[in-house]
């Protein structure tokens, strides 16, 4: 992986990471300020956060990954 991929790569995990926080702020501010009358918005949230933070995690590893093959 050329230099520029792999500042793509890192840029892209940084995004995903701020979107992952972003719903887990939702779900977040569901908790404190809607529950329980906002009960029924819990799953689509949790599952949207849940779904957001596996793709930071997979995008997350393949950076690593990637770091250590430019390290070796």
């Amino acid at each position: 992986m050329t230099e520029d991929e792999l500042k793509a790569l890192d840029k892209e995990v940084k995004k995903l990471k701020r979107i992952s926080s972003e719903w887990a702020s939702q779900l977040h501010d569901l908790v404190e300020d809607k529950l329980p009358a906002g009960y029924l918005e819990l799953p689509g949230i949790a599952q949207s956060t849940f779904e957001a933070c596996q793709t930071w995690a997979e995008a997350n590893k393949r950076l690593i990954e990637a770091q250590k093959a430019a390290q070796v």
